[in-house]
């Protein structure tokens, strides 16, 4: 079969290609995300393929159902309990947050299992990789390791040894010869990642594909490449702090809403229990204003965090509001609700909102828990450091209720907390000994308790 070549402009985004370059993407509409690649187009005839039969539902075999599980509670838990024949998984981070720490360790947790591992590593040579294994004590007994970046090398490998598993790390080093474009590029990430993806599904293996993160915080390559994995695990964390999050955006057989917890440590990675208890290590000794616990939800476990803030009088004319850990727009939105319904003036403070140990809150249960903080450091008053708050906070100033109520309950309950200030709706159907419940049912009945 004779190959010709010719180009395209192809969309970094959503993979569109396009004959022509032009500033703005007519699929996706995003602007100057083309580049141009090279594209292979087959002449003459092409050999027909062999197309399956259509099966009822009831004949469609179900042995894919079965799944490994690492042993890491951690992992498996973002995975949705176990990591299944013929999928394949995208972890994606920055550079130097420990992708292949994780990985590697998750290699040796299977490898224990009895599973059978694939590691295909592009950027590493096999004595970086072997010294590497020996400071994290691994011994991967049913680990085989190759050093490779051709396509067609790495397939004709994964069909001549049988593996339960194959880790491809990563996927932005490995270039096919169809492409004459460099690794990294559109058209050989797209490529490489689907004829992986191919096999996977066609031998009955589960592929691990380790991804790059761009400074915007995407996967580096096409917006197609997370449409074309089962699931997509990004990898996250602050360098100033030893912890790691572990966290799905996409997972075509689990929840989305997990979480896993890592610490750093010189060993690898430790797996967190009980992430409540790192992220309130050092909260209680002292005693200060601004400084309220916030209990929180990620996936199907509870974790309490400390929410801090600081106002203080504007410098300039226009009031600054910073907010790391939470979005700066629903900051901005809390202090509206907080002037405009209990009639506190914010115009002329600078206001200071920060999660501590860097960890990022998106559930509207912490709303409470901020305006809480916010007041606090205003009146300079300090809360009584045994209490919990949770509520979402409505534009009237109503406090609304906020699921898994119960499993909030019980997490600031065994960590000691006396009291926890909850939506009154949300206290139905609850009883505690161990915690005193206290319902409010807007924002001004919670700062007239505790102010």
């Amino acid at each position: 079969m004779e190959k010709k070549f010719k180009t395209a402009f192809v969309c970094t985004q959503c993979g569109a290609m396009h004959p022509k370059w032009q500033g703005q993407c007519r699929d996706c509409s995003e602007w100057n995300t083309l580049v141009e690649e090279r594209i292979i187009q087959a002449s003459g005839r092409t050999k027909r393929r062999e197309i399956e039969n259509p099966q009822k539902l009831a004949d469609i075999s179900d042995h894919f159902l079965i799944g490994h599980k690492s042993g890491l509670g951690e992992f498996d838990r973002v995975l949705g309990g176990g990591l299944l024949t013929g999928s394949t998984v995208l972890l994606a981070g920055e550079p130097g947050i420990g992708k292949s720490t994780l990985i590697l360790q998750a290699a040796d947790a299977y490898s224990k299992m009895g599973v059978n591992i694939l590691y295909v590593t592009g950027e590493e040579s096999l004595g970086q990789l072997k010294k590497r294994a020996q400071r994290l004590s691994i011994a991967g007994t049913n680990i085989s390791f190759i050093n490779l970046t051709n396509l067609e090398q790495i397939l004709s490998v994964i069909k001549d040894n049988h593996n339960h598993i194959v880790i491809v790390d990563s996927i932005q080093t490995v270039s096919s010869d169809a492409f004459a474009s460099p690794p990294g590029t559109v058209g050989q990430i797209r490529e490489s990642a689907g004829r992986l993806i191919e096999q996977a599904k066609k031998n009955d293996f589960s592929l691990f594909l380790v991804g790059h993160v761009t400074k915007e915080g995407l996967v580096a390559g096409p917006k197609v490449l997370e449409h074309m994995v089962d699931a997509v695990l990004y990898f996250e964390g602050d360098s100033q702090h030893l912890y790691r999050l572990l966290r799905p955006t996409k997972n075509r057989y689990g929840s989305t809403f997990e979480l896993g917890v890592f610490e750093m440590s010189p060993g690898g990675l430790k797996e967190i229990d009980n992430p409540s208890s790192l992220f309130l290590s050092d909260f209680g000794k002292i005693r200060r204003s601004g400084a309220v616990v916030a209990a929180s939800c990620e996936g199907n476990r509870s974790i309490l965090v400390e929410v801090q803030a600081l106002v203080s009088s504007a410098s300039y004319g226009t009031p600054q509001r910073v907010a790391g850990g939470i979005d700066n727009k629903r900051l901005a939105l809390l202090l509206a609700i907080l002037e405009k319904r209990i009639g506190i003036p914010m115009g002329s403070n600078d206001v200071f909102v920060s999660v501590a140990g860097g960890l990022r809150l998106d559930e509207p249960a912490i709303d409470l828990p901020i305006l809480l903080s916010i007041v606090s450091s205003l009146k300079d008053i300090p809360l009584d450091s045994k209490i919990v708050a949770a509520g979402e906070v409505g534009l009237s100033g109503e406090v609304r209720p906020v699921g898994m109520a119960e499993q909030r309950v019980s997490e600031a309950a065994k960590l000691g907390f006396k009291k926890i200030i909850f939506p009154e709706q949300n206290l139905k159907g609850i009883t505690s000994k161990k915690i005193e419940l206290i319902g409010v049912s807007t924002l001004e009945n919670a700062l007239n308790l505790l102010f």
